[in-house]
């Protein structure tokens, strides 16, 4: 069993500014303008929003990937750097812009997402550190659909082979040509992490549970799936769990994947089987839901595992 101190991640991939607009119940017409409550940037993305998360549970981490040498660029490494995480790894290009979405937040939490590729969709394996890598517990790659699933293969079976955990999460919809896209590195996959519509619309399955077989036929060894109020499915070759979500007063639900991304890694650092590391997962995402962007709440890793001790009763499918 690993220690808490014994978890060393490089979140490598989708690194994205986000600004969240909230509440938003509907986009001005023509010239007209809306007071909102509340305007705030933060780090967030399926690699990056995930590290700022994991570092607040006490891992360490390194952030990969691209960002721009723009003003969005450098907030964005001010926000991940304030936030516990080691940036040293991110390349600067000028030549495009840092990733970055607006984001209007309606009131029930949903949204929808204004958002530029810039900088991400010009990363891939030969920028990858690969020292960093080999010498990490865990690499956790964000939005492998930006450099295709054959380029991100050489960079997963290189961390597998170095004995590396694996993970990845997607921001691609739901649509089915995206699972051919990334299929090449999903053989090297230790844990998918997708949410429910992805699966769904991927596989073209009926339900969760076929849909996560799918991919497990695939290559894949876990996958654990976010389903919104509905929590967590993990299926792996033996077993299919439901995790519950915990009551929550939902705000913004942007950061709500990615921190359940970071929970369900730090539970599996801490030798937790991935029913349990779901459970921290889901644990996690409700301190995120009750606030405005990836990087509210005042939690630690203790905090959230006290929190999650009053975890629901699980469920069997």
């Amino acid at each position: 069993m690993t220690t808490a101190r014994e978890m060393t991640v490089i979140a490598l991939g989708a690194h994205i500014l986000d600004t969240l607009v909230s509440p938003v119940e509907c986009i001005p017409e023509g010239q007209d303008g809306q007071v909102v409550d509340r305007i705030k940037v933060t780090a967030a993305g399926p690699a990056g929003g995930t590290a700022l998360v994991l570092a607040k549970l006490g891992a360490t981490v390194r952030s990969a990937g691209a960002i721009g040498t723009d003003p969005l660029g450098d907030q964005l490494l001010t926000l991940l750097t304030r936030a516990g995480v080691d940036t040293s790894l991110l390349l600067r290009r000028s030549d495009t812009q840092t990733s970055a979405s607006v984001v209007p937040v309606r009131p029930d939490g949903s949204h929808p997402t204004f958002h530029v590729i810039g900088t991400n969709g010009a990363y891939g394996p030969e920028d990858a550190p690969w020292e960093a890598i080999a010498a990490a517990t865990h690499l956790h790659l964000g939005a492998p659909e930006l450099m295709g699933g054959a380029a991100a293969a050489k960079i997963l079976s290189f961390a597998r082979d170095h004995g590396v955990t694996t993970s990845v999460d997607c921001l691609v919809p739901g649509e089915p040509g995206w699972l051919d896209w990334i299929a090449d590195c999903l053989p090297h996959v230790d844990h998918l992490l997708p949410n429910d519509d992805q699966v769904l619309g991927w596989t073209g399955a009926g339900d969760l549970v076929a849909g996560c077989r799918m991919l497990l036929a695939r290559g894949v060894g876990c996958v654990a799936v976010t389903a919104g109020a509905a929590g967590a499915v993990v299926v792996t070759a033996d077993a299919e769990r439901t995790v519950p979500a915990f009551p929550a007063d939902v705000v913004d639900t942007t950061g709500c994947g990615d921190s359940f991304s970071a929970g369900f890694l730090r539970g599996l650092s801490l030798g937790q089987d991935p029913t349990e590391a779901a459970v921290l997962g889901c644990a996690t995402a409700a301190q995120v839901v009750a606030g405005l962007g990836t990087d509210h709440g005042d939690f630690d890793l203790a905090s959230v595992r006290a929190f999650a001790a009053g975890a629901p009763t699980l469920g069997e499918r």
